[in-house]
């Protein structure tokens, strides 16, 4: 069994730019320590990208704070972690979820069976899109979110996010207690 790590949107603007919170610059140690614990090959990371139009786009007009505009130096993958990343597969998507990424991760799971970690920002929007995308795409196969390696846009909405994944059968752990 192939273990796939996903390394959903760790970009500036979610950790310490536009949308940044305290809870995302937290989880920064424990999501190099995840990735880092991974082999080459197995790491997967979203790069959540807009363009310069982005608060004329439907998102835009919901959530009206321009972030990750493609090139920004909010666009890129936090300091902190990018070295880790250097070997990671990238997958650029324009909205919370990402097909692509659920296409390639399919295709791995056909040559070879996997199982798929997921950890990122933010637990609430894009994490829990890919993780829905992923179970509705491969049912069978074993998906867990770590926690300890996600933060949402609240604490709240975090803990609401991860019990519903749990409901769709996405296991959820907390690194800090394994």
């Amino acid at each position: 069994m192939k273990r796939l790590l996903v390394v959903v949107d760790m970009q500036k603007d979610f950790v310490d730019g536009s949308l940044g919170t305290k809870e995302a610059a937290a989880i920064l140690p424990a999501v190099k320590r995840k990735i880092e614990s991974y082999p080459d090959g197995c790491v997967y990371a979203t790069l959540d990208t807009h363009q310069k139009d982005y608060l004329s786009t439907n998102e835009g007009r919901h959530l009206p704070v321009e972030h990750c505009i493609e090139g920004t130096e909010g666009w890129r993958i936090h300091p902190e972690i990018a070295d880790s990343l250097k070997r990671a597969v990238f997958v650029t998507k324009p909205t919370f979820g990402s097909l692509t990424l659920m296409e390639m991760l399919k295709e791995e799971n056909e040559k070879e069976p996997v199982e798929i970690e997921l950890v990122g920002l933010c637990t609430d929007i894009c994490v829990i899109s890919n993780a829905l995308l992923l179970k509705a795409a491969m049912p069978e196969i074993d998906i867990t979110v770590d926690a300890s390696c996600c933060a949402g846009v609240t604490p709240e909405k975090h803990e609401a996010a991860l019990e519903t994944m749990r409901s769709c059968q996405i296991k959820v752990i907390d690194g800090y207690n394994h």
